[in-house]
């Protein structure tokens, strides 16, 4: 039995990353400068007319919301357009076939894609303990959340990557699906402060439990319990998985 191809996976790795220091500005500097206008706007002229939310003031209760919001869109992203790329420019057929696994293949290209999202996110963590204290109670679950979830949505975001055939639909799900859920999943509030049947109706959006159970990490409390949350995102990931084992099984849109 042959060995991991690690040359390979660093190699791919390496590269991704390269990627990301040729375009630092706006692969750094967007983020952070959206997540400044954020404190200004929700954290000053609205949180200064809020009263605290569960016990945290409104400034500090937004900063999982916030980093979580980074993560999706910026794990969904990073991994999409490192698939997608390839495909455009037909590069893929060397890919697929050069000495190196689909397992290994996408090992490092999730693994480039979370390594970003999770530098952003901690990037933005540090920009907001400038605006207003953050408090973290469990620093391990807070870690845990951070790389299941940039791990989980990259490998969404390289199913997506595979799926899409235009720049166009390269975008549809992140600008129209998951955007819309995280401003809706609790980013900027409680679900608690919704009344009937809304509270009921948002259980139903996934993005509330990655954000209840980040929150948790950091204030000890959330929408809904950390376990449930927990398993939602490993049920998650193990579904992109499954779907991933048979796309590569298949070759959809990967052969043709």
């Amino acid at each position: 039995m042959s060995g991991i191809n690690f040359r390979g996976i660093w190699a791919i790795y390496r590269t991704e990353m390269a990627r990301t220091r040729r375009t630092i500005w706006q692969s750094v500097a967007t983020p952070v400068l959206t997540t400044v206008l954020y404190f200004i706007v929700f954290g000053g002229a609205i949180g200064s007319r809020m009263q605290k939310v569960g016990g945290v003031g409104y400034g500090a209760f937004i900063v999982p919301g916030l980093i979580m919001l980074t993560l999706l869109t910026q794990g969904i992203s990073n991994a999409s357009i490192a698939i997608y790329f390839p495909k455009f420019t037909k590069t893929v057929f060397e890919l697929l076939s050069a000495p190196i696994s689909s397992t290994e293949a996408v090992i490092a290209y999730i693994g480039a894609a979370a390594t970003k999202s999770v530098m952003i996110g901690l990037i933005i963590l540090a920009t907001a303990t400038l605006f207003v204290p953050v408090q973290i109670l469990h620093p391990g679950w807070m870690v845990a959340f951070l790389l299941l979830t940039a791990i989980s949505f990259g490998l969404f975001g390289f199913i997506i990557g595979i799926w899409a055939e235009s720049f166009e639909q390269l975008a549809i799900i992140p600008s129209l699906v998951v955007t819309p859920l995280t401003f809706l999943g609790g980013a900027f509030y409680s679900i608690d402060m919704l009344p009937q049947p809304w509270r009921t109706v948002s259980l139903f959006n996934p993005v509330v439990y990655l954000i209840s159970g980040f929150r948790w990490s950091f204030y000890g409390a959330g929408d809904v319990s950390v376990a449930t949350s927990l398993g939602f995102v490993v049920a998650f990931m193990a579904v992109c998985l499954g779907l991933l084992a048979w796309i590569f099984r298949s070759g959809y849109r990967l052969k043709a």
